[in-house]
């Protein structure tokens, strides 16, 4: 996971692709669709309109970016980037106002085609990178539609290609399935053979139905008790990150920083998650050592955080892009965890206690609650998120294709974490407000997370090595989280 400043764009003769003139014009008269936005797509077309309301543009959208080996056939490119359009609903579907009533519409799959543009040459990849950057942000704009574009720097080795759409279309799992599908079709394309792939589960459907089950339930609700309860001990606020970000309550939203690096590589990885997996593998280690973390650098002796689940309960909604994210309020209390396997005990507990609370929209929460969350900045809480994504089609390749998943850094208050299991080790991502604290104090949570998890390798390493079999024991079945699915595994697989 990176940014557009780090996803090795090298020049080469710019290629784009948008919605077809014509189709966004038959959009234009559609009637509405019976289906919802999902909560999460309402809330971030809100949140997107109250900012831009109040002065400021900020830019939220994400991407992909890919290469294709060899010298690209563009007609077949360009059919292959339609066909995969025409897979996933979502990407035919936009929103419009009505007063203030956000409403649907969606366009049939025979009226989609695309637009092809020759832009042309960049002999610089910094000119290149400011106008692809500049381009989605006009065009995978929230309150636009379409909002999402396509493009590829040709060259004659190689082809690169960057696909950006506004988050209403996509969540960083969809993004991360898309190199390996896109590489399909076109190799398919290019033998004039068809794929044939199962018709992909819409996500319109989900949100719709998620919706319906959401407005059942009213503020007398455990669900949204918790939540209440959770928010008081918060003083009434959702969390950002819990150390010193020399933020000013009283200036404007301050401009953004991305950092990404690699923590540790593979050997390490695999050691902190099989010392972890009793607990629940690694999102329980990440969670417990961050806790840790921050309280040696800001003094708290109550971590708590929003922390996102994926909401793909049912294998039908694996292959299909959309915004399929919920989160659930966690809270340790740190005066109870003497060390670091006192605080993954402490977080599987929180992890076990509160996750269900992820598959209800903190949207529709947040309306029964009756505060005025009315959004100041894109995002509404801080996160830190752990995906492991090893099992995702493709991923062995992402370092030879140089796969990256793209983030929009820009305007925010909230630090929002990213690390992921890839192939290659523990990889780290964040953005976090432009501030001179913020900055020091980010540096030192990243180098003291490699320390521990190292350190916790190590212990690992020098603990099965001191074993006669080679194996810890542990106890019969343990829950492990990867990414955001908990996966019930023996404990004789540790190590």
């Amino acid at each position: 996971m990176t940014d557009i400043q780090r996803c090795e764009i090298r020049p080469g003769r710019l290629v784009e692709w948008t919605l077809h003139p014509a189709a966004a014009e038959a959009a234009a008269g559609l009637p509405d669709d019976s289906r919802p936005p999902a909560y999460v797509q309402e809330a971030h077309v809100r949140t997107a309109r109250t900012v831009r309301q109040g002065g400021l543009s900020v830019p939220t959208w994400i991407g992909t970016a890919f290469d294709l080996p060899g010298r690209i056939d563009l007609d077949v490119l360009q059919d292959t980037l339609r066909i995969w359009t025409l897979r996933h609903e979502t990407l035919r579907s936009g929103f419009r106002w009505v007063g203030d009533e956000l409403r649907r519409f969606t366009l049939a799959a025979d009226a989609v085609r695309l637009h092809r543009a020759d832009v042309g040459d960049f002999p610089d990849a910094q000119t290149l990178t400011r106008y692809l950057e500049n381009r989605f942000d006009v065009t995978a704009d929230a309150l636009t539609w379409p909002n999402y574009m396509f493009a590829a720097v040709v060259r004659d080795d190689s082809t690169s290609v960057y696909m950006a759409f506004d988050h209403t279309n996509a969540d960083a799992y969809s993004l991360q399935r898309i190199a390996a599908e896109v590489h399909e079709l076109y190799a398919a394309g290019l033998e004039g053979r068809t794929v044939h792939t199962p018709p992909v589960a819409s996500y319109i459907d989900f949100g719709a139905t998620e919706r319906a089950k959401a407005d059942r339930i009213d503020d007398t609700d455990a669900i949204v008790a918790r939540w209440r309860e959770f928010i008081t001990r918060c003083d009434g606020r959702l969390p950002n990150f819990p150390v010193d970000l020399g933020l000013d309550p009283h200036g404007p939203l301050p401009a953004q920083k991305f950092m990404n690096e690699m923590l540790v590589g593979d050997s390490d990885a695999a050691a902190f998650e099989a010392y972890c997996r009793p607990y629940g593998g690694s999102l329980v280690g990440v969670l417990a050592a961050t806790a840790l973390i921050v309280r040696e650098l800001g003094g708290q002796q109550v971590y708590r955080t929003v922390l996102p689940f994926h909401t793909r309960a049912h294998s039908q909604w694996a292959d299909s892009v959309g915004w399929y994210v919920g989160v659930a309020p966690i809270e340790v209390e740190l005066g109870r965890a003497p060390d670091f396997d006192g605080a993954l005990e402490l977080v599987r507990a929180a992890l076990r206690e509160n996750r269900a609370l992820s598959r209800m929209p903190i949207a529709r929460v947040l309306r029964l609650l009756g505060t005025d969350f009315r959004p100041t900045s894109p995002d509404l809480f801080s996160i830190v998120s752990f995906v492991d994504s090893r099992d995702i089609p493709g991923a062995e390749r992402w370092h030879e294709l140089k796969a990256y998943a793209l983030l929009r850094v820009s305007y925010g208050d909230q630090v929002c974490a990213w690390t992921t299991r890839i192939h290659e080790g523990l990889q780290f991502a964040c953005r976090y407000p432009d501030t001179d604290a913020a900055y020091k104090n980010m540096r030192l949570y990243i180098e003291r997370l490699r320390e521990l998890v190292v350190s916790v390798a190590g212990e690992y390493r020098a603990a099965l090595a001191a074993t006669a079999d080679g194996a810890l024991p542990g106890p019969p079945r343990q829950d492990v989280f990867r990414g955001d699915v908990a996966i019930a595994v023996p404990a004789s697989t540790k190590g």
